[in-house]
C-alpha cells in the first residue's frame, strides 16, 4: 500500500530545526540577532521621533488659529506720506464689505516709556481695534477690554507678562491704576490672560500695552497701520477669503504693499517638510537595518561552511535541495523575526523616551513605524539569508562528505 504522506520533513520539523541549529551557533547567532534588532529599533524609533516632531510643530502653528489671516502692510521705502495715507483705517467698513470675515483689527506699534509711582518701564504700545479680542480670542484676568466707546478715551489694557514685570519692579497695576505715557495719563481698564507667542504676529500680546487705535495720535504724530489681523467666519475657507481681503485692504490703504498670510499655508508647508524629515530618518534607520542584514548573511555563510558534512549526510539520506534551502532560510528568518520583535520594543521605548525628554506633547505611535520596522527586518533577513541557503542547496553530496 502506497503512503499518501508528503515526502520530506513535516511543518513542525521544519519550524523546530532552525531553533536547534541556532542554539548551537551560540554567540554568533546572538550577534546577528542584535544587528537586526538594532536596525529595526532605529527604523521604529526614528519614524516615531519624526512623527512626534511633526505633531509638535503642527500643534504650535495650529495654536495660532487656522482661521486667522495676517496682512503685513508696508509703506514703500522713500515714499512721502500723503494726507490720504494718514487717514484713519475703517476696520468696520472692511468687515461689513467682506462677508467672509468675522472680525478684523489693525495694529499700529510704537515703543514707549511707562511711568507709575515715580518708576519707569519700557514697553511696546499697540493701537488696536476693539475687535482684536474676537480676532485673537482674548480673555481677561480682571477688568474689561477696549470697547467702541473708548475710541477717544485714554484707556489701556495690559498683557499678562507686562503686568507681572511692572509688579516685579514695584509698580503693581490693576483696573483703575493710572499710567503716565508721554505726558498723558492712561487708565488701566483690564489685564489679559496670557496667550503665548504667535510666530505670525509682529508683537507679543503678553508683553504689550493696548490702547484704542485712535489714541495713538496723541503719542505718535503720524501713526501707521503696520499689520491687519482678521478672523474668518465659521465654515469659510481662509484661503478663499485671503485674496479678497488683500483687494479690500489695497483699496482702504492706498499706496501700501500688502501681503496676506494664512496659517493654513504654513501648516501645509510644515506638514510636507515634516513628512520628508520622517522619511529621511527612516532611510537612516534602513541603513542600520542593512548593516544588520549583512551580519545575518555573514553568520549564515559561516554556518553553511561549518555544516558541509552535515549537509552531505542529509542529502545522502534522501534530503532534497529544497529541504536544505528551507533549513537555512528558516534559520535566517528566525533570526530576523526574533531581532525584529526585540527591536520594535526597543524602538518604541526609545521614541517615547525622546518625546518625554524633549518636553513635547503626549507620545503618539507612528502608524507605519511597526509595519515598516518589523516588515523591513523580516524582508532583510529573507534577502540576506537567501544566498547562503541557495549555496547550501547546490552542494553535491559526494563533495560535501569529502570535506573535513
Amino acid at each position: 500500500m502506497v503512503s499518501t504522506r508528503a515526502y520530506g520533513p513535516s511543518l513542525a520539523q521544519r519550524l523546530c530545526e532552525p531553533f536547534d541549529s541556532l542554539q548551537r551557533l551560540g554567540r554568533r547567532a546572538i550577534l546577528a540577532l542584535l544587528g537586526i534588532a538594532v536596525g529595526c529599533a532605529a527604523v521604529v524609533a526614528l519614524l516615531n521621533i519624526g512623527h512626534n516632531a511633526q505633531r509638535q510643530a503642527m500643534a504650535v502653528f495650529k495654536g495660532m488659529g487656522s482661521d486667522l489671516l495676517v496682512a503685513d502692510v508696508q509703506w514703500p521705502a522713500g515714499a512721502h506720506l500723503s494726507a490720504q495715507a494718514t487717514q484713519p483705517f475703517d476696520a468696520q467698513a472692511v468687515r461689513e464689505a467682506e462677508p467672509g470675515l468675522r472680525a478684523i483689527s489693525p495694529l499700529s506699534l510704537s515703543s514707549v516709556r511707562v511711568s507709575l509711582h515715580g518708576r519707569t518701564h519700557d514697553a511696546l504700545l499697540a493701537g488696536v481695534d476693539p475687535q482684536l479680542a474676537e480676532v485673537l480670542d482674548l480673555r481677561l484676568i480682571e477688568g474689561r477690554f477696549i470697547s467702541p466707546y473708548d475710541s477717544r478715551s485714554t484707556h489701556a489694557v495690559l498683557g499678562e507678562r507686562l503686568a507681572a514685570d511692572l509688579a516685579a519692579q514695584g509698580m503693581p497695576v490693576m483696573p483703575g491704576a493710572q499710567l503716565q505715557i508721554a505726558g498723558y495719563v492712561f487708565q488701566v481698564i483690564g489685564v489679559l490672560h496670557g496667550i503665548g507667542q504667535n510666530p505670525l504676529l509682529p508683537l507679543s500680546i503678553d508683553d504689550s500695552l493696548l490702547i484704542p487705535l485712535e489714541g495713538m495720535r496723541r503719542l505718535v504724530s503720524a501713526p501707521q497701520v503696520g499689520t491687519v489681523l482678521a478672523r474668518t467666519a465659521d465654515g469659510t475657507d481662509p484661503l478663499a477669503v485671503a485674496p479678497r481681503l488683500h483687494a479690500r485692504l489695497q483699496t482702504a490703504l492706498p499706496g501700501r504693499t500688502i501681503d496676506v498670510q494664512a496659517p493654513q499655508q504654513l501648516l501645509a508647508g510644515i506638514a510636507q517638510q515634516s513628512r520628508l524629515f520622517s522619511w529621511l530618518l527612516a532611510g537612516l534607520g534602513g541603513i542600520a537595518l542593512l548593516v544588520g542584514g549583512v551580519g545575518v548573511m555573514n553568520v549564515m555563510l559561516m554556518n553553511v561552511s561549518e555544516r558541509r558534512r552535515e549537509i552531505g549526510v542529509r542529502m545522502a539520506l534522501g534530503a532534497r535541495p529544497q529541504d536544505i534551502a528551507w533549513l537555512f532560510l528558516l534559520e535566517a528568518v528566525v533570526l530576523a523575526v526574533t531581532g525584529a520583535a526585540g527591536g520594535a520594543v526597543l524602538g518604541v521605548g526609545a521614541g517615547w523616551l525622546f518625546t518625554l525628554l524633549s518636553g513635547w506633547a503626549d507620545f503618539s505611535l507612528a502608524p507605519l513605524s511597526l509595519p515598516l520596522g518589523i516588515g523591513g527586518a523580516v524582508l532583510t533577513g529573507l534577502f540576506f539569508g537567501l544566498s547562503p541557503a541557495l549555496s547550501a542547496a547546490r552542494l553535491q553530496p559526494v563533495q560535501a562528505l569529502r570535506d573535513d
